[in-house]
Formats: C-alpha cells, structure tokens, sequence
C-alpha cells in the first residue's frame, strides 16, 4: 500500500465505525428495554398471581419493622434480602428473586457497603397507595382491593426506579408520588425515584399489566434531593400529572377540585 490508499483506507475504516458505532449502541437499548419491559410484565403477572390468592388484595410494600418488603425479607438492617421470602417471592419463579434490569446493571452506581437498597433489581412497586407501610406494630396491612381501583390502566403499579445520592445512583424499591399522604392530607412531599435510564425515559408497569415507556414531567422536575444529588442530572423524576399524586393515586382525576 502507498501511504495515499492506506490513509484512504483508514478513512473509510472510520466512516463505518461513525455509522455502525452508534447504531450498535442503539440496538443495545432498544434490546435492554425489551428485556426490562419483560420483567416489568413479569412483576405484574406476579402481582396479579398474589391478588388472586389474597381475596383481591395488593401485597403489602413493606413491613413496620422494615424488614419485609415485596421484594425479600432479611434479619435486619444492613442485611442481604432473602428474595424468596418476600411477599411476591413465591410468583416469581424458580428463585423467586426480581430480575435485574439490565440498564440499570451496566450504568455506573452504587452496589455492596455503599447502598442501603439494593434486591428490587432497579424496580419499584407504588407501595404509597397499593400496599401502605403500616403505622404501628399491632396494625393490621391496609393493602388497597384491585376491584376497588375506578381505573387500573391509569395506576401506576411497578416503575423503573432509583435514589440518586451524591456518590452515585443505586437500586430502590419503591416509585414514590411527589407527595406523602396521611388520612387522606397531604403531609410532605417525597424524594422523586422514577429514573428515566431508556434515553430520558422510564418504563412503568400499570394495574392492567400494561408497560409503557414515560417522558418526565419537567414542570416537576425537581432539584437537589434529600441526600444531596441533583435528581435532574441522575435523571430521575416523575411524570405525568402531578396534581393530587397523579397516576399514582387511584382516584385521580377525581380528587382535584
């Protein structure tokens, strides 16, 4: 080769690689969401599978001590999660563990002594308003009936989900609303946990089973957080409506005055 055809050859050596590069890195998100709204289905088949056997019931989100969850139980705190001992354990096949999303495996964040959430696979339940901690000890679960909900396809059940903290993001079992309600007042607003890991959007599992792919809210998006992480640059947020607890709440729309 003369240096003129090796040059030349080098230039459409990195014409291709502009071309191919990015369209291999949109195949790998396109087939990561795939699987990630498989698992999301697979939760809520799970769900469903509870609901049947507990008289219509949501499982519970977690328990007083904390040490229960829809995702695993474990002998306290800073302890691993026992998968197949939390509520939807026994729906979830063979292990009874919730799969790992894998965009959430292959971006950087928190594992081991430096998260305190780790078991829900980057996965999180609306517990708020479909299986509510109890107050106290001696309370009994006050899970929320399927058949009372005036609209399942419009109830968030499961969402991509994860705390964003200042040493990086990591895995949290919960999709919480923008706002804590107790009897039926809204108390303090919540730390946002919904991510938004698919190209600025968050994979939700509805009461119906159906997954959607969800854009942020950016009237909502929030600022700095409660541990001191900046929940736009991570993220994470909320989306749709956030009025009465939007699609998180049950009964909206029919809470707004």
């Amino acid at each position: 080769f003369t240096l003129v055809e090796l040059l030349a050859v080098i230039a459409v050596i990195g014409v291709l690689a502009s071309i191919l590069v990015p369209a291999a890195g949109r195949a790998r998100l396109a087939a990561r969401t795939a699987v990630s709204a498989g698992n999301l289905r697979q939760l809520a088949t799970a769900t469903h599978a509870y609901i049947a056997d507990n008289r219509g019931f949501f499982p519970p989100s977690v328990s007083y001590d904390n040490h229960t969850r829809w995702h695993g139980m474990r002998a306290g705190y800073g302890k691993p999660f026992d998968a197949t001992k939390g509520w939807l354990g026994p729906y979830l096949g063979g292990d009874g563990r919730v799969k790992l999303c894998p965009q959430f495996e292959a971006m950087e964040k928190l594992i081991g002594a430096h998260s305190f959430e780790d078991g829900a696979g980057g996965y999180g339940y609306n517990g708020e308003y479909l299986g509510p901690r109890p107050d106290d000890a001696r309370a009994p679960y006050r899970p929320t009936s399927f058949l009372r909900l005036p609209q399942p396809s419009r109830t968030v059940l499961f969402a991509t989900t994860a705390l964003a903290t200042r040493r990086g993001i990591q895995e949290y079992p919960f999709s919480d609303p923008p706002f804590h309600v107790e009897n039926g007042v809204v108390a303090y607003a919540l730390t946002p946990s919904t991510h938004f890991r698919f190209n600025g959007r968050a994979l939700a599992a509805w009461c119906d089973g159906r997954v959607s792919a969800e854009t942020p809210n950016r009237e909502a998006w929030p600022g700095p957080n409660a541990y001191g992480a900046d929940n736009g640059k991570a993220a994470v947020g909320w989306f749709g409506p956030t009025q009465a607890n939007g699609y998180w709440n049950p009964h909206y729309p029919r809470l707004l005055p």
